[in-house]
């Protein structure tokens, strides 16, 4: 029997409403039915009755409801008592490490005796990650807000246009997105986000990979180019390309993204270390 079949089905008997469980849970419906329909498979009794206009637990599952609750409180004690004394960051391939490593510096400085454990995740799953208690923060560009979630805008960058050193454009000081418009711009996976904030609406390529291996991708094309905030700018190893300022300049926001719950203090110490 999984946890995540009674944290939804404790959900969904909160809610009495697949729809807003579902909600709640940040997940699709289907996805709470079908956990729902096994776990009852699996009990050998039904949970739920339904009917298109309301939802009520039936006997059963009102005896399973408290036992669910109990289990559910022993996993997140379990989970608690492995987890203390780790802090376990949300990040991205390639992205955030200068900042990183002054930020848990900080922290040890306010707090030694804790070790970090660094959670690589794409953006969606990242928040996720914190969302669900797998992860205890998480740095984020371009997320204004995320449901559940508490968003901290704590620095901005700059943004730079990279292209290859043949480029047409390679020797400029400074370049327009519009000058670019008319060669293939390559996204490095789960950065959508940074030109959707940067309101740069140029027609993208095919997919890329992380940005390291974009930036690779792009040095062996003088007709591609793509977008990277300052401290992935400054990451590049590469003779193969160059990193050229846009104008007008365009910027994007960082942020520390936590837990609702999170005490402000917390919160205010995550921000002090990772902004800036």
């Amino acid at each position: 029997m999984e946890l995540r079949a009674l944290r939804y089905f404790v959900t969904v008997a909160e809610e009495l409403h697949f729809g807003r469980a579902a909600e709640r849970l940040h997940i699709a419906q289907p996805a709470v039915s079908r956990q729902i329909a096994r776990l009852e498979r699996e009990l050998g009794v039904r949970l739920f009755d339904r009917s298109p206009r309301r939802v009520r637990l039936t006997d059963a599952g009102r005896r399973v409801l408290g036992t669910a609750r109990e289990a559910l409180a022993a996993a997140d004690r379990v989970r608690a008592s492995a987890r203390a004394g780790v802090m376990r960051i949300g990040t991205g391939t390639g992205q955030f490490a200068a900042r990183l490593e002054r930020g848990i510096d900080a922290l040890r400085e306010r707090a030694p005796g804790f070790d970090v454990v660094l959670v690589d995740l794409p953006l969606t799953a990242r928040l996720n990650a914190v969302r669900q208690g797998d992860a205890d923060l998480a740095l984020a560009r371009g997320v204004r807000a995320a449901p559940g979630l508490r968003v901290l805008p704590a620095w901005s960058e700059p943004l730079f246009a990279v292209v290859s050193a043949r480029h047409p454009a390679a020797g400029r000081t400074a370049v327009g997105v519009g000058e670019l418009a008319g060669d293939e711009l390559r996204i490095p996976a789960g950065e959508a986000a940074v030109l959707r904030e940067a309101g740069i609406e140029a027609r993208p390529g095919r997919p890329a990979g992380p940005a390291r291996d974009t930036v690779v991708e792009v040095g062996s094309d003088p007709r591609s180019w793509t977008v990277l905030p300052a401290d992935q700018v400054a990451e590049i190893r590469s003779a193969r390309v160059r990193a050229i300022p846009l104008t007008p300049p365009l910027t994007i926001t960082g942020s520390v993204v936590v837990p609702l719950g999170l005490p402000c203090s917390c919160a205010a110490a995550h921000l002090a270390a990772f902004g800036g």
